[in-house]
């Protein structure tokens, strides 16, 4: 198989390139696959094996048709993970998140109907949800949210199924939960933390650190979405949970605890504007139909994580700040 995957060279993406490329899911053994990425801020080549005789590498804009027009044919599927995924950049400006998600998106969509693709997954988040005072959502919860960030992914949502259900295009929707792990950009809540107390310097609690999250290992995610791309249905809307749920306060606690520092670190701030208080998705279905299960524990993944990081200061510039407060 030859497989499209957009924003690779970031986080989620390149983690499922090089596991796939490595051998990592079972009956992908010869695929060849090509990186389309436009390399912004969050995206690097270091995240990939550039040099992989079964990788091609192409930089550029997923909002630009006539590359996209060069590089789809011949693909069977396509991985869509390329967003700009940043709550608080959202915040400060939504334009970026509406043109690559949404415009972005839909170009992509549209390509792969022009050049025949045979399944689209389109790599989607919680946060569409919005926020969820008790329970867990199901998959056939309404959108409601409350971010430019997660709006805009709604939209790409939305637009993605509307291919499925008006062209036939096999386009299917995965919904995961927190990401964390070794390689996510120091932006986040996991590694802008640990990178802080590694060094030394304080970290921001929001609020009173008592919103909730989902957290999800970014190789439960991956193989995820491989189980989605190997046996999902066309049309069908899959949410991915990683089965560990803490507070803002309660995580903190944990990376104080592996990173060795105390809670005179911490220094809490202003809550961000419309922040969601509680995540929990219900991901029966995706256990049922593709057979998904989460094998990374909370505490093992962590650990890995925080050795990641001290690990690799310098290729990360732990020291330097990305303009952005928060996570």
């Amino acid at each position: 198989m030859n497989i499209l995957v957009t924003g690779a060279a970031g986080f989620i993406g390149s983690h499922f390139v090089r596991t796939l490329l490595g051998g990592g899911y079972p009956g992908h053994e010869g695929d060849r696959v090509t990186v389309l990425d436009k390399l912004t801020y969050a995206g690097t080549l270091n995240n990939l094996p550039v040099d992989h005789e079964r990788l091609t590498f192409v930089h550029g804009d997923i909002c630009d048709t006539v590359l996209l027009d060069r590089t789809l044919p011949g693909h069977e599927a396509v991985v869509h993970f390329a967003a700009e995924s940043h709550v608080d950049r959202s915040v400060a400006g939504g334009e970026a998140f509406v043109r690559t998600n949404v415009l972005g998106t839909q170009a992509l969509l549209e390509a792969a109907l022009r050049h025949g693709t045979s399944v689209f997954v389109q790599v989607s988040t919680d946060e569409t949800y919005g926020s969820i005072a008790e329970g867990r959502w199901t998959e056939q919860e309404p959108l409601l949210p409350n971010s430019p960030y997660a709006a805009s992914k709604a939209a790409a949502d939305l637009i993605a199924r509307s291919y499925w259900r008006t062209h036939g295009l096999d386009v299917r929707i995965t919904r995961c939960a927190n990401n964390y792990g070794p390689g996510q950009h120091p932006e986040k809540l996991v590694p802008l933390f640990v990178t802080r107390l590694l060094d030394g310097r304080t970290v921001p609690l929001y609020g009173d650190g008592s919103h909730l999250r989902e957290w999800l290992h970014v190789d439960d995610h991956c193989r995820a979405v491989r189980l989605v791309l190997d046996g999902g249905s066309p049309g069908e809307i899959y949410n991915i949970g990683g089965g560990t749920h803490l507070t803002n306060r309660e995580m903190t606690g944990r990376l104080l605890a592996l990173c060795g520092r105390d809670w005179d670190l911490v220094r809490q701030v202003a809550d961000r504007k419309g922040h969601d208080f509680r995540y929990a998705v219900d991901d029966t279905k995706i256990r049922r139909e593709p057979g998904y299960e989460p094998r990374r524990s909370m505490e093992d993944g962590l650990r890995e994580t925080v050795e990641w990081y001290a690990a690799h200061s310098d290729h990360w510039g732990i020291r330097q700040g990305s303009g952005v407060r928060g996570y």
